[in-house]
């Protein structure tokens, strides 16, 4: 019998499990498991959207399993069409080649490189050759990609597909043959890819592997797909300083999500935090405690507690009063405009004032000066707002 721990510690925030019984038979044969998650080296960088599965990775490799970590070499050639209204470009050889060196050297910030295979499908889809490529081809049809759907949204809105985006799901499922693949994870917009590898799998003889898919993390908008085009990102490349802040950044609610996803705390821990801030601890606290987490595991303990000092420097020390008062307001499903944050917060007087103190540069957010007097602030958050010297307030925004 699988021990419920286990199996829960894989289930973690994953969104989909094909098919449960069978990893569940898998892990009671008491046989390592080869895990596989591949990653096209499309940019230089990974950001903590991809640490997800590289996450979810080391779960396995915590009870025992042996992990692939694939990075697309030849795949990065084609280009990923999952989730695109259009055709994505390829890139050159020698960008996929300089972007999967970073990758190497990034992941082992959370993965054990002693327990962990580095592939790389060129290996094999180079040897396949032009008569392998077509014989794979063969065994999947127009009907079923066209089953897809973003090629079926593309077809029926009359928006051209390239025959090479075609390849590519044949390409991530030739991967699972050639690794002898157990499990492979993906985001939820690689559903249809990791299926293929099932069927193809079962063409060749072998046992289909179970697939696990993980959620697209929110960026630091909370909305859109975490993504360094839009900017709301962050790079697990980046100074402590930043990462450290740029999570103090995140609403309250996502802060619960980045902690299923990202924090490696168990979740009776996280759900004790939340019952806490439920009763009246500041949210601001425990994401502290996420931030400090994040930074130490991407630079070091040290550069987590200086982070911290600097954020109460900034914050706390000199800057806010001990007695900071709380003042909760109703920003509605389309925001509230800063300037009237100010006045329904009592933090000024008028919505002329708010204006005038703006245009003086005498308001900040979370340290940071503000003078945008038409911007407008999401619900969802908690900001510590100063206006002046002596004016000051936790803000929550509802």
């Amino acid at each position: 019998m699988v021990k419920n721990a286990a199996l829960d510690l894989i289930k973690r925030g994953a969104e989909e499990l094909l098919v449960e019984h069978e990893l569940v038979e898998r892990l009671a044969s008491g046989k390592p498991l080869r895990v596989k998650a591949g990653f096209d080296p499309t940019a230089p960088d990974l950001h903590l959207g991809h640490t997800v599965l590289i996450n979810k990775l080391r779960h396995f490799q915590e009870l025992g399993h042996q992990i692939l970590f694939l990075i697309g070499d030849f795949t990065g050639l084609i280009g990923d069409p999952s989730g695109k209204n259009s055709t994505r470009p390829p890139l050159s050889r020698e960008q996929v080649a300089e972007n999967a060196k970073t990758y190497q050297e990034q992941v082992f910030k959370i993965l054990d490189p002693d327990r962990t295979e580095i592939c790389f499908n060129s290996r094999w889809m180079e040897a396949l050759g032009s008569a392998g490529m077509i014989r794979l081809a063969s065994h999947h049809t127009v009907a079923r990609m066209l089953e897809r759907d973003d090629f079926a949204k593309r077809y029926a809105g009359n928006q051209p597909i390239a025959i090479h985006e075609f390849l590519y799901p044949l390409c991530q499922g030739y991967d699972s043959v050639a690794m002898h693949a157990d499990v492979e994870l993906g985001g939820t917009d690689q559903k249809f890819n990791l299926l293929v590898g099932r069927e193809l799998q079962r063409h060749y003889g072998q046992p289909s592997q179970v697939v696990l898919t993980m959620p697209l993390l929110e960026g630091l908008d909370g909305v859109n797909k975490m993504s360094k085009s839009l900017g709301n990102y962050i790079g697990i490349a980046e100074g402590p300083r930043e990462i450290f802040g740029k999570l103090m950044s995140i609403s309250d609610e996502l802060m619960w999500r980045y902690f299923e996803l990202l924090s490696f705390r168990p979740m009776s821990e996280v759900h004790r935090f939340k019952e806490e801030v439920a009763h009246g601890r500041n949210p601001r606290d425990v994401k502290v405690l996420l931030a400090q987490e994040l930074v130490e595991r991407f630079h070091s303990r040290k550069d987590a507690i200086d982070a911290l000092e600097e954020f109460e420097a900034r914050f706390k020390r000199g800057v806010l009063p001990d007695d900071l008062p709380e003042v909760k307001v109703a920003a509605g499903g389309g925001g509230l405009p800063l300037v009237q944050l100010l006045k329904q917060a009592g933090l000024t007087g008028s919505t002329s004032e708010s204006i005038r103190m703006l245009e003086q540069g005498a308001v900040r957010i979370n340290g940071e000066r503000v003078d945008d007097r038409g911007l407008v602030i999401e619900g969802g958050q908690t900001l510590v707002v100063q206006v002046g010297k002596r004016r000051f307030a936790s803000v929550v925004l509802g």
